[in-house]
């Protein structure tokens, strides 16, 4: 049995395995640990196997994924890991599909005392959750846990954190599982309910915060925390970091405002304001009569969303959510 979970990202995948193995299933991790060329996975991809062979996840673009299925099954009853190197000079490379010239490295390690211990995941996942960074290292070659891990490392909840990383003798591998990026959207509206599933498919934590219980509910927002609230009220708790983006869609300047004020207040790396020039005009003035400098009122984002053209609330959906990894990711860049 296979079932591949679309647009899971690794915190989800970790969470998921450590709930299999809680389900007293045998459960194997595969990680992408290094690639050349044009694989199509980077570093750090996660991929999680369960004895039944249920797969979530992946490690490439699906041409080596059934020879780690089989590696995994053997660490699952084995209970040790190993590496698997795949390249255009491997026959195997040819029979799975890396003609192109790529080549990946990936290490499969079992749910084990002589892989990923139980308490080692359940810490990791804790951290996750706690929008901790944590660190694992590997050795490379047998899938073991070092014991110079280091797990809720404090690091990430602002700038950058370094990637997972294979070291330059080959012997450890360093999996690092960084806080994910958060969107809050401020107005439970239309827009949001294609906004929201979009953004979490694209591997963003999502929350909904609206004062008004009706749009604000599970029914509207299946998967997804909502919060009923005012944003001002509910965005200090939520703590909005560099890893975190906000978007006020009600058009109701009594219920954005505080959100974009909160917002302001922060560092945020995306601030969006549904309306027209006309109405973000107006907002601006409310924002500068409030205090805020010309320099932060430049940091929103109004209208929201890159210019496609969109009408439909779905197609200004993906505007926003394009506008919101272009900032993200052209910033890298620079």
């Amino acid at each position: 049995m296979t079932s591949h979970m679309q647009g899971a990202t690794n915190a989800a995948l970790l969470g998921h395995a450590a709930q299999w193995h809680r389900d007293g299933h045998g459960v194997a991790l595969a990680f992408v640990i290094q690639t050349w060329g044009s694989s199509p996975r980077p570093v750090g991809s996660v991929m999680i196997v369960r004895d039944d062979m249920a797969v979530e996840g992946s490690v490439s673009g699906g041409c080596v994924e059934g020879a780690v299925i089989d590696a995994a099954g053997e660490a699952i009853a084995g209970g040790s890991g190993q590496r698997l190197d795949f390249g255009v000079a491997d026959a195997r490379a040819w029979e799975v599909g890396l003609s192109c010239g790529g080549k990946i490295a990936v290490m499969v390690t079992p749910i084990a005392e002589t892989g990923v211990s139980p308490d080692r995941l359940a810490g990791l996942v804790t951290d996750i959750e706690a929008r901790r960074s944590s660190t694992l290292k590997f050795d490379a070659q047998t899938g073991a846990v070092r014991d110079d891990s280091d797990t809720n490392t404090g690091a990430g909840e602002g700038g950058k954190d370094e990637a997972s990383s294979l070291s330059p003798d080959e012997k450890i591998f360093t999996f690092r599982q960084i806080p994910p990026r958060r969107l809050l959207v401020v107005g439970g509206v239309h827009i949001t309910q294609f906004l929201a599933p979009m953004a979490q498919q694209a591997g963003y934590d999502v929350t909904v915060i609206d004062p008004r219980a009706v749009f604000s509910t599970e029914a509207r927002f299946p998967g997804t925390a909502c919060i009923t609230a005012w944003p001002d009220e509910a965005m200090p708790d939520l703590k909005p970091d560099a890893r975190t983006a906000v978007v006020t869609l009600t058009h109701d300047p009594k219920i954005d405002d505080p959100g974009l004020i909160e917002a302001l207040r922060s560092n945020v790396f995306y601030i969006g304001c549904l309306g027209s020039r006309k109405t973000h005009a107006a907002r601006c003035d409310r924002l500068a009569e409030a205090g805020f400098s010309d320099t932060d009122i430049t940091r929103l984002h109004g209208p929201a969303g890159l210019d496609i053209g969109a009408k439909t609330p779905a197609e200004i959906a993906v505007s926003i959510l394009s506008q919101i990894i272009a900032v993200e990711r052209l910033a890298d860049r620079a």
